[in-house]
């Protein structure tokens, strides 16, 4: 499936009453309720809100990074009360350019979840009704069957991977927060040694994604003669990369992996290398 669905097709489904599970994803880092509140004030008509930190996260150790993963049981059950199982088919967005709906595309394409996609363009492209109803999920009568994260990467192979170099890390966030300035979000400044730097906002054109051919060969200079499946995104928590890993599938470029930890797990143990 498609990883990005047009608001237009996104309306067509609706017309015709189709079986779709629209997650509102919004979020704001430094201020953690602002997403539920903007969900409250006005929403797709019929979408359910969906939490980065908790839906979308597990729980932090101090380090595992700020937003770690939640273990394969803990995503079963918040799938269960989120009411998402294997048939769903799961419709994301949110205002602030698909990065916390790639979030949740990614988590559910990662245990082979595959009718997800992510609203290209936002709440903001979309023309349809608007409503301020605040909506329970339907919670499944079964807990799904927990399943690993296929495509994830822990941070001891990211050690490894300093002395193999088998794999390329590329890096989502801003080139000066990826430089090590103007670090505001993480303890450290700086990046892992031996990353490539690719802001996840060069994916997007107008608030929507570039075409295919465009991300393909702006990737493929990136990237030079490195394939996909010898990638690994990371970025500040785990999020903003997940958006690159998006915008590599749409444009053909399959198989690349999740550093989920990313430079907030990182940076918490002093013993690793730090590049600036």
């Amino acid at each position: 499936m498609n990883p990005l669905i047009s608001t237009n097709r996104l309306q067509e489904l609706l017309d015709r009453n189709a079986n779709v599970l629209i997650c509102d994803c919004r979020f704001d880092l430094s201020q953690a309720s602002a997403g539920r509140e903007a969900y409250a004030a006005g929403h797709i008509q019929g979408a359910i809100y969906v939490d980065l930190e908790t839906d979308l996260s597990g729980t932090k150790t101090g380090t595992n990074g700020r937003h770690p993963l939640p273990n394969p049981d803990n995503w079963a059950k918040t799938r269960q009360r989120l009411g998402i199982d294997s048939k769903t088919h799961v419709i994301a967005y949110d205002s602030q350019g698909s990065v916390y709906a790639s979030r949740l595309w990614w988590m559910l394409r990662a245990i082979g979840h595959d009718k997800v996609q992510v609203l290209d363009g936002g709440l903001e492209s979309w023309r349809g009704q608007i409503s301020t109803a605040i909506l329970a999920p339907t919670p499944l009568e079964r807990q799904p069957t927990p399943q690993e994260f296929e495509g994830l990467v822990l941070v001891d192979m990211i050690l490894d991977n300093l002395v193999s170099q088998r794999k390329t890390i590329v890096d989502a966030r801003s080139s000066d927060r990826f430089h090590g300035q103007n670090e505001t979000l993480d303890p450290v400044a700086g990046h892992i040694p031996g990353s490539l730097n690719r802001f996840y906002k060069s994916n997007l054109e107008g608030g929507f994604f570039k075409s295919p051919d465009i991300l393909r060969n702006e990737f493929s200079d990136l990237l030079g003669n490195i394939q996909a499946p010898d990638v690994i995104h990371s970025c500040g928590s785990g999020v903003t990369a997940c958006h690159n890993l998006l915008a590599m599938e749409y444009a053909g470029l399959s198989g690349s992996h999740l550093y989920a930890g990313s430079w907030s797990e990182w940076c918490a143990d002093p013993k690793r290398p730090v590049k600036l």
